[in-house]
């Protein structure tokens, strides 16, 4: 392993709204005596911190410099706008940003989003962070368009949201060096990437994943028994095959009779559309 002679430990930085404790658990389970620190910063001095040689790496929000750093991207969130829970928004099960194209919408310094335009009516001033844009919404100033983990950190019971369909949105992810992939970090890499302790280890190029192995799942490979599932095998054993089988011979009256009623059980519940827009105001 890289590095001085020091004892080991792992810098791990991340971001307001994302939670890296499921894999410090399987870290602190598989590693217990090498330490690993997280340092909580803004979203845009993380990428900095790794710059400066003081945290080994990050969970940060994309986009980052992939000429200095590596990335595995993780998952992208779902974007909200954050309302006072009186306001005639919360009649909508998710707006769009032309719904609120007649709302004042802060856009605070630390904003994570990359707006070409900011959505809605311009606030008088800028906060400084999502904290200060949240104390705004409350006293009804304004409206906030977040990532879903930022209004779930910033909770207040007196303000809820509601999905905006059409807003960017924040991806997170991965990230370290390039120049710096040491031991420690491929161990981390694959605990997010849900390797087990036996997985075999390797280097991907440019720090990108391998086809099928990702944080959120595996592509099972053609040939092998967990395929063969992917691609319909039938499963069970000799006793539900035959079941199967005999049903098969009835007569072909009581088929088309069976099929008939699990043709209307399947029509009769649809799911009821998600109320949409911004809902008239009552004069």
């Amino acid at each position: 392993m890289t590095g001085s002679e020091e004892s080991p430990s792992f810098r791990l930085a991340y971001v307001p709204g994302v939670t890296p404790a499921k894999w410090v658990k399987v870290w602190h389970e598989r590693l217990p005596d090498i330490p690993l620190t997280l340092t909580q910063v803004p979203a845009a001095e993380a990428p900095e911190l790794m710059r400066a040689g003081e945290a080994d790496a990050g969970l940060v929000r994309l986009p980052v410099d992939r000429d200095f750093l590596s990335a595995i991207p993780l998952y992208t969130e779902t974007s909200v706008v954050v309302v006072p829970k009186d306001h005639v928004i919360t009649a909508a099960d998710e707006v769009t940003l032309e719904d609120l194209a007649d709302e004042v919408l802060f856009h605070p310094l630390d904003d994570v989003f990359d707006w070409d335009r900011p959505p809605g009516e311009a606030a008088f001033e800028r906060p400084a962070t999502t904290q200060d844009a949240i104390e705004l919404v409350a006293a009804n100033v304004g409206l906030l368009v977040v990532p879903q983990s930022l209004a779930r950190l910033h909770h207040r019971r007196d303000l809820t949201y509601r999905p905006v369909i059409d807003a960017p949105q924040s991806g997170v992810a991965l990230s370290w060096p390039q120049e710096a992939t040491t031991d420690l970090v491929e161990e981390f890499i694959g605990i997010v990437r849900g390797r087990t302790v036996n997985s075999t280890r390797g280097r991907g190029a440019a720090g990108r994943p391998a086809d099928g192995d990702t944080a959120e799942g595996r592509t099972a490979k053609p040939g092998t028994k967990s395929g063969a599932k992917a691609a319909g095998k039938p499963q069970g054993d000799k006793k539900d095959r035959g079941a199967g089988q005999s049903a098969a011979r009835q007569k072909p009256g009581a088929a088309k009779s069976a099929g008939g009623r699990g043709q209307r059980a399947r029509t009769g519940g649809a799911k009821p559309a998600a109320k949409r827009g911004k809902p008239r105001k009552r004069s």
